[in-house]
């Protein structure tokens, strides 16, 4: 991890952070955000999406940066924790804040609302969860890790129906395991696309594999396939064999 620097104890803001420009040299077709854990920053998740950039070339990776200090860094709840009333008054307090960094970053860029992903990461994945159910515009695809919104976080029936990914840890300790099955289940009884991968002995954190999986997820939902010329076969997809199953 990369020394990180505490929020500003002002007015707090979402700010842009680190970025990778999209790679065609052009203008991006899609903006992918990354929404870093409590206690960290935007370089410490930009540094994943150099594994993911070269198959979205024409996709722009861009960190948010929490407005909330912490002892150990930026943070995107207010409270400390991750009881159910420290979530959802931090949720309360914080996707406001993103709704409209997120829309700000879109119209830099000139792209529409369908054109973009959210990969959040612990409480990072709580609030990319419910922001971009809640947006008038869906994000092409929510990605999770580590997180999940307790049944105190009503999602009543989400404004708007983009696939959800949940990568998690069967040994979480933080947000366990439970909490992101309840939460996919929830979302998939209200009609949502909503699949996970569980990845064995491994605790609130990122792995190799669900890095890979998180890269597959967004080449399949961002690029658009080349079509199939006669006589060529659809290969399988090894990567994408993680939803709703256990590894």
């Amino acid at each position: 991890m990369t020394a990180c620097a505490t929020a500003s104890a002002e007015a707090p803001r979402i700010t842009a952070g680190p970025k990778i420009a999209a790679l065609s040299c052009g203008k991006p077709v899609y903006l992918v955000v990354l929404l870093h854990a409590e206690g960290s920053c935007g370089q410490d998740v930009i540094d994943l999406a150099l594994n993911w950039a070269p198959e979205l070339p024409k996709a722009d990776f861009l960190a948010a940066e929490a407005p909330f200090p912490g002892s150990a860094g930026a943070r995107w709840f207010p409270g400390e924790g991750f009881s159910p009333d420290t979530i959802s008054a931090g949720l309360t307090a914080s996707a406001p804040l993103l709704d409209a960094f997120l829309d700000e970053m879109l119209a830099a860029r000139r792209l529409p609302g369908d054109h973009l992903a959210l990969v959040g990461f612990s409480q990072g994945a709580m609030l990319a969860l419910d922001v971009g159910l809640r947006r008038a515009v869906p994000p092409a695809v929510i990605i999770a890790f580590g997180g999940a919104l307790p049944e105190a976080c009503d999602v009543g029936v989400p404004r708007t129906q983009p696939p959800v990914v949940f990568i998690h840890g069967e040994d979480d300790a933080v947000v366990p395991l439970a909490d992101m099955v309840a939460t996919r289940d929830r979302l998939k009884a209200l009609g949502l696309p909503a699949k996970s991968m569980r990845r064995p002995a491994l605790g609130h954190g990122v792995d190799d594999d669900g890095i890979i999986a998180a890269g597959s997820v967004l080449t399949a939902t961002l690029v658009k396939p080349k079509p199939k010329t006669a006589g060529e076969h659809e290969d399988d997809d090894h990567h994408h064999d993680d939803h709703d199953h256990d590894h």
